[in-house]
């Protein structure tokens, strides 16, 4: 977030105070964010070309008492180069010189480096949350709900609703492939218009870039996050079946059936799609987030336990020869674990090759998807391993624009690698488990054909029992003939081959 937010410049002092008498008790009466004790309140009592010269907050005494010694430090020129680009009412403007930038009585937040010298910094401005789970039991194993408790009490990681994007697709998928679609179906991405009915009028979707793709596998519109082919394989399932999945999950408690919704317009928090997303780690199971274990009473008896499954044979008070106690898991299965193992099959290939590759060289097995909204206000990523799943967003907390390019790839997936790279550093990276019964076919992920040798499309999927890839290509939405032909600007002849099912043209 700091990073993000010296990109977009220096907005002007935290602060300003008097100097021109004791600049230490002005400064002493500004309060310090006492949650980020390597940023020190400084305040700026001379500006030339050589830098800043700042004084440093003073500190207290035992009493409570403002010290009476006063530091001072100089912050040079290349410790602030960051801050020569101005902000000025959501315009970068360039500074000529550093008066420009500060002038003395300006209060501001630096920190002390290694090296011994001081750097300008700033409250970030843009915020976010994130959330990480153990996906089989439900306890939360971290939590940020923003930058600084100090600034700001509220907590974004579970009360800031806000819109997924493209990170609620996943869903939209599991329905469908739990509703006689598969990996391999094969839909048409390319432009759509929906009545909405009345004084709504119209609604064109578009992708994220513009151009369509045409006919798309499902694995292949999950990596690429194909808008439009999102939206006709909702229409083409019906979207009470996406809203009956939606709330399944626990993403919302109530989801308007519209097609809009199937690309994550609605509202919804970074708490909820974490445990959402945990179903695909789990295996299908419907968990509760938690982040108390267990409450005691005075007298040590146990008076809230958060785990729900019951073990009978647990309290034996001596060892008999009995069995080992089994736990009884009452836990809904929301989902089938064989759909459950094929989104996630999907969703590494986010990571591998879609619009998450930036973070590709993880260095282990994980899946996950990224989700940018509207004009780039609200860039997510949520993503899991077999035993961790976490969950971002970076957004401003009144929404706005963050700027071309600020996609969930490219802010919030690479904060993932980093916490998850450290969350993992010394435990064990086993691979995705996937349950017995699934037969592994090799298809071409272009067309969504069995496909035979080598190629850097041919991948092996995973089809449940009883499915496969088809005997013919087929392409779920091309009702629309004349649309296709100017959407993906493909021949007469073409066309034709389609409707009889032949060929693997695309």
């Amino acid at each position: 977030m700091i990073k993000f937010d010296e990109q977009q410049g220096y907005r002007g002092p935290y602060k300003t105070v008097d100097v021109s008498v004791d600049w230490g008790a002005a400064l002493g009466e500004v309060p310090p964010m006492a949650d980020v004790p390597e940023w020190r309140l400084a305040v700026v009592l001379d500006a030339t070309e050589n830098g800043l010269s700042v004084g440093l907050q003073p500190g207290r005494t035992a009493s409570g008492a403002l010290a009476e010694e006063r530091e001072t430090a100089i912050i040079a020129p290349d410790d602030m180069k960051w801050a020569n680009t101005l902000r000025i009412e959501d315009k970068r403007v360039k500074a000529k010189t550093i008066n420009e930038i500060a002038k003395a009585g300006d209060v501001v937040f630096v920190e002390k480096k290694e090296a011994g010298n001081w750097r300008l910094r700033q409250f970030p401005e843009v915020s976010g949350a994130l959330i990480s789970m153990d996906p089989h039991t439900g306890r939360v194993l971290a939590m940020v709900g923003g930058f600084s408790y100090s600034q700001s009490q509220f907590n974004r990681a579970s009360q800031a609703m806000r819109q997924p994007g493209s990170s609620f697709k996943p869903f939209v998928y599991a329905a469908a492939l739990d509703n006689g679609y598969t990996p391999a179906s094969v839909v048409l991405d390319a432009p759509i218009t929906v009545d909405q009915g009345g004084a709504l009028g119209i609604w064109e979707p578009k992708n994220y870039g513009g151009k369509p793709a045409g006919p798309s596998t499902l694995r292949g519109g999950i990596e690429q996050s194909r808008n439009l082919m999102t939206v006709r394989l909702a229409k083409d399932m019906g979207m009470k079946l996406v809203a009956e999945y939606a709330e399944r999950f626990g993403v919302y408690d109530k989801m308007l059936p519209v097609l809009s919704m199937s690309l994550g317009s609605g509202e919804t928090t970074t708490l909820r799609m974490v445990t959402a997303f945990s179903v695909f780690a789990n295996g299908g199971r419907a968990i509760k987030p938690s982040m108390i274990d267990r409450i005691q009473d005075r007298f040590g008896k146990t008076i809230f336990r958060h785990e729900e499954r019951g073990c009978e044979g647990c309290s034996a008070t001596s060892w008999q020869d009995q069995p080992e106690p089994e736990l009884t898991d009452s836990r809904d299965q929301v989902l089938d674990p064989m759909t459950s193992y094929q989104v996630t099959s999907m969703l590494e290939g986010v990571i591998q090759r879609g619009t998450a590759a930036g973070i590709k060289d993880i260095g282990f097995a994980a899946a996950g998807k990224t989700g940018t909204t509207n004009e780039e206000k609200d860039a997510w990523f949520v993503g899991y391993t077999p035993d961790l799943v976490t969950g971002i967003y970076i957004g401003f907390d009144q929404p706005k624009p963050m700027g071309k390019g600020m996609t969930g790839g490219a802010l919030a997936a690479p904060i993932f690698k980093d916490f998850m790279q450290a969350a993992l550093a010394d435990r064990p990276h086993p691979e995705f488990r996937a349950p017995g019964g699934m037969t592994l076919v090799s298809i071409d992920r272009k067309t969504g054909m069995r496909a035979s040798g080598k190629g850097k499309n041919v991948i092996v999927e995973a089809f449940k029992p009883g499915t496969g890839p088809a005997d013919s290509y087929s392409v779920i939405g091309f009702e629309d003939i004349a649309v296709q032909q100017r959407a993906i600007k493909i021949s007469p002849a073409a066309v034709k081959v389609i409707e009889q099912g032949g060929g693997g043209l695309f």
